[in-house]
């Protein structure tokens, strides 16, 4: 009830009005079942305008965290995230990655949409990273169908590290979807996760236009601040004549 209410009455009209949201492909999220809708991340604001161009409810999983801090603060957090259409990870898996895997699978069980962001984490730069082979698991082991949808200029919107950035009109794309019934019965096999993982990446990058990088989105983050920090190291070891040249 609480998401209805965030999305109809308290926050949703307010994102229409002000950003005026385009979307295009609606038409290929089905009305009724179960699906996985894999997307782009440039911000934390795609969770907000994605789900608001459908009529449907749109669950993703968050951090546990969020759901389970003390305090006032927290009972606020909670009825927040879970109002907005998030769940916890279960944590009763091995790892986090299990829990995020288990919760979308009750969710997709029920008959509702589950969203995933198969980079596992937003693009610190604005290129598609690699995907993780959790949305291609996922896929086949409930059968549903994957629709790539692609999210632009929430990154102008709310840049990364910054609560707010430029104002723009943010871009909802949703693409036609994909079936992988093919390949029934080989989601143990990491050749056939790999390659379901790719396909949903290229046409995430078809839809998207964004420039794509065969590399995991946290690796290339470590890689950009240890490059970062190293122009910095070197600034700082020059001579103060030459750091008068570099200014």
């Amino acid at each position: 009830m609480f998401y209805w209410f965030l999305k109809w009455v308290a926050v949703g009209p307010w994102l229409r009005m002000v950003f005026r949201p385009q979307v295009s492909g609606a038409e290929h999220v089905p009305a009724t079942g179960p699906a996985i809708l894999a997307s782009n991340h440039l911000s934390y604001a795609d969770w907000l305008f994605m789900p608001l161009t459908l009529p449907r409810r749109v669950t993703f999983v968050a951090k546990a965290e969020y759901f389970n801090t003390p305090g006032l603060k927290g009972w606020f957090q909670r009825k927040f995230f879970s109002g907005a259409g998030q769940v916890p990870i279960d944590r009763s898996g091995a790892t986090a990655a299990e829990g995020a895997l288990k919760a979308a699978r009750q969710i997709l069980e029920e008959g509702e949409l589950f969203g995933i962001y198969p980079e596992g984490t937003r693009s610190h730069d604005g290129k598609l990273y690699r995907g993780k082979t959790g949305v291609a698991r996922l896929a086949l082991e409930t059968g549903v169908p994957v629709i790539p949808v692609a999210v632009v200029g929430t990154d102008v919107v709310a840049p990364p590290g910054q609560t707010f950035g430029k104002f723009t009109r943010p871009i909802v794309r949703f693409g036609k979807p994909l079936d992988f019934s093919r390949y029934e019965g080989m989601e143990n096999d990491r050749y056939i996760l790999r390659s379901i993982t790719d396909e949903i990446m290229y046409e995430i990058m078809r839809l998207s236009g964004q420039e794509y990088v065969d590399m995991y989105a946290t690796r290339a983050k470590e890689e950009s601040k240890k490059e970062e920090s190293k122009k910095a190291s070197d600034g700082s070891s020059a001579p103060p004549d030459e750091q008068k040249k570099a200014s």
